[in-house]
C-alpha cells in the first residue's frame, strides 16, 4: 500500500479456561511444549519465521505462515495472523469474547507496524471485532499513528468495519459473577493468557510486528495498557529486529520495554540477552512479585529469544516446517 506519512517518526485476569478450538485453518504440524532453554539460535537458513505470545499463537502462527509461505508480506501475515485470535470467543483476552472492564464493556487496544517504521494502533476501542485491522488503516491512510475512543470508533465505521455486540454471553456472566465482591488483584498465569504479540519474517526478509488485546479484565472503565503503544507492546526495526510484551501493561509502559529490547539488539546483543535485560530492567525498579511480564523478540538473522520474570509464559514459533510451543526461561524459577 501506498506511504501516506514518511513525514512521521515513527493479569484480575479471566476465570474462563482457554480452548483451542477448531480454527478453521490450515492443518499444521504442531510438537509439543517444551523449554526454550533447549532452542539453540536459529540462523538465517531457517528464514522466514512467525513467532507469537501464548497457546494462541499456534492457530495465529498457521494463519501467518500460509501468507508467507505464498510470497506473500509480513505485514499483510501479521496482520492476518491475530485476526484468527481477534475473531474466537474463547479467548478471553483478545477481540469477541473478551473480559470486560468494571462497569462490562469490553474495550480493545491493537498496534501494527511494518518494515518501512510506520505504525498505527487504535485505542479504547468498543464494539469493533478485529481492532488490529483498523489500526492497519490508521497506519496505511491517516496521517496519525493512534486514535482512541469514540474517535477510533467512527473512523472505523467510516471505513466500513461493522458494528456489534462484543461481550459474549460466557464473559457477561464471567464479569456478573465477579462483580459480586468488585475485587480486583491481579494474578500471574491464571489462565496461561494475555496479549497475542506476533512478529514475522518473510521471504524478502523484511519484519513486521502486531498487538492485539482486550486488556486487563474488569481494568477502571478508560485504562489502556501497552499493547496499542509503538515501543511499549511492539516495536520493529527492519535493520535490526523485533519485540513484544505480553503480560502487565503498567510495567511495560513504564520502561518502554520492546524499544528497549530492539535497541539492546542494536547495540549488539542477542535476542535473549536483550529480552533478559528488558526484564530484569523492570525487576530492578519496580515490585515485581504480583505481576507478569514477557518479553519475545527475533532478529534480521532470524534468531530469537524469550525471558519472563515468573515462569509461565510460553510462545510459539512456526520455522523449518514446524509450528511448535516452547516455554519461556524466567528471571523467578
Amino acid at each position: 500500500m501506498p506511504n501516506r506519512r514518511k513525514f512521521l517518526t515513527q493479569s484480575l485476569l479471566s476465570t474462563l479456561g482457554l480452548s483451542l478450538g477448531s480454527w478453521g485453518c490450515k492443518s499444521t504440524k504442531v510438537a509439543p511444549t517444551e523449554s526454550s532453554s533447549h532452542v539453540a539460535h536459529r540462523t538465517s537458513h531457517d528464514l522466514p519465521l512467525v513467532i507469537s505470545t501464548w497457546n494462541h499463537g499456534i492457530p495465529a502462527n498457521a494463519k501467518a505462515w500460509e501468507i508467507i509461505d505464498s510470497g506473500g508480506l509480513a505485514i499483510d501475515a501479521v496482520e492476518q495472523g491475530v485476526r484468527v485470535v481477534e475473531a474466537d470467543p474463547t479467548m478471553t483476552s483478545v477481540g469477541y469474547g473478551g473480559l470486560p472492564d468494571r462497569d462490562g464493556n469490553v474495550t480493545l487496544d491493537a498496534c501494527i507496524m511494518d518494515k518501512t517504521g510506520n505504525g498505527g494502533g487504535v485505542c479504547f476501542l468498543q464494539n469493533i471485532k478485529h481492532p488490529i485491522s483498523v489500526a492497519r488503516k490508521v497506519m496505511d491512510e491517516t496521517p496519525h499513528v493512534l486514535l482512541c475512543g469514540k474517535g477510533a470508533l467512527e473512523f472505523a465505521l467510516n471505513n466500513g468495519f461493522k458494528a456489534e455486540n462484543l461481550l459474549t454471553p460466557e464473559s457477561e456472566a464471567a464479569w456478573k459473577k465477579w462483580a459480586k465482591e468488585s475485587n480486583y488483584q491481579p494474578v500471574i498465569n491464571i489462565e496461561n493468557h494475555d496479549t497475542i504479540g506476533l512478529l514475522a519474517i518473510d521471504k524478502h526478509g523484511d519484519i513486521a510486528g502486531a498487538c492485539t488485546t482486550s486488556g486487563l479484565a474488569y481494568k477502571m472503565h478508560g485504562r489502556v495498557g501497552d499493547s496499542p503503544i509503538l515501543g511499549a507492546g511492539m516495536f520493529v526495526d527492519n535493520e535490526i529486529g523485533g519485540a513484544v510484551a505480553t503480560g502487565m501493561g503498567e510495567a511495560v509502559l513504564k520502561t518502554l520495554g520492546t524499544f528497549l529490547v530492539v535497541e539492546l539488539m542494536r547495540n549488539g546483543m542477542s535476542p535473549q540477552a536483550a529480552c533478559e535485560e528488558a526484564v530484569k530492567r523492570i525487576v530492578s525498579k519496580q515490585e515485581y512479585k504480583d505481576i507478569q511480564v514477557g518479553y519475545l523478540a527475533i532478529n534480521k538473522k532470524g534468531e530469537h529469544g524469550s525471558y519472563c520474570i515468573h515462569p509461565g509464559f510460553n510462545y510459539a514459533l512456526y520455522q523449518a516446517g514446524t509450528n511448535k510451543m516452547y516455554n519461556s526461561s524466567s528471571f523467578k524459577s
